[in-house]
């Protein structure tokens, strides 16, 4: 990527205030999609999931807690795997201090991947994540939820992944899905995938302000520079 120009103060003041005139629009755009989104319909869950968490077996009314929200990170941790994906533990790496704010909204968080929960409070211990993590492996929940596929239709080109059918190169996919309680119902409010999740990631915020931005062009796939954060050199 070309470095900018350089050019005086004044100059750059007349370019900053027109850019930030988009950055207002851009900012009410998103505010109008954000009240479109809380709108949305929203569907009963009448099966019983159940998952693996380190206080025993949980419900998905379970995870709420005393707390009337839910959002669920759907982390890619397939069972045979001896890690986490190193791009959902990019995503992770910002779920510690959201979780302390989001209770302040009546809102719990949980990660659930399909690998066992042994698998799960291991790595865990390695990144340093204190975040509620369950384990699905009993449970239809991640088929559900279409971030788990069948080998043969992520091969074949029949998964369904972020509402459309297709082909996937990993039997697991990232999401994340919002639920809302009622009393004991449940229902489902949302999910979002691929790139619908990126205003999650913290880091890619950070980046988009700099003059490289994610510097990402030219690279296999976008993430490919993400590693485990014990795993950068220096």
């Amino acid at each position: 990527m070309d470095r900018p120009k350089v050019v005086s103060r004044d100059e750059w003041l007349v370019a900053r205030k027109a850019l930030l005139a988009r950055e207002k629009e851009a900012t009410r755009q998103r505010d109008a999609l954000n009240a479109a989104r809380r709108a949305l319909p929203m569907v009963r869950i009448t099966k019983p999931y159940v998952f693996d968490g380190p206080s025993g077996r949980r419900s998905l009314r379970d995870l709420f807690g005393d707390r009337r929200q839910l959002i669920v990170y759907h982390f890619m941790f397939d069972p045979s795997w001896t890690e986490g994906c190193k791009s959902c533990s990019y995503f992770a790496d910002t779920f510690n201090g959201a979780v302390l704010h989001l209770r302040g909204r009546d809102t719990a968080f949980a990660a659930i991947s399909r690998a066992p929960l042994a698998k799960l409070e291991a790595f865990q211990r390695r990144m340093g994540w204190t975040f509620p993590w369950f384990s699905s492996a009993d449970s239809d929940f991640n088929y559900d939820f279409h971030v788990t596929f069948a080998p043969e239709a992520a091969a074949g080109g029949t998964a369904e992944y972020n509402y459309e059918v297709q082909g996937f190169p990993s039997p697991e996919a990232p999401g994340a899905s919002v639920f809302l309680r009622e009393g004991d119902e449940v229902f489902h409010t949302y999910s979002t995938y691929a790139r619908g999740l990126d205003h999650m990631i913290g880091t890619y915020n950070l980046l988009d302000l700099t003059p490289l931005g994610r510097n990402e062009e030219g690279l296999p796939y976008g993430m490919d520079w993400v590693r485990h954060h014990d795993r950068y050199e220096g």
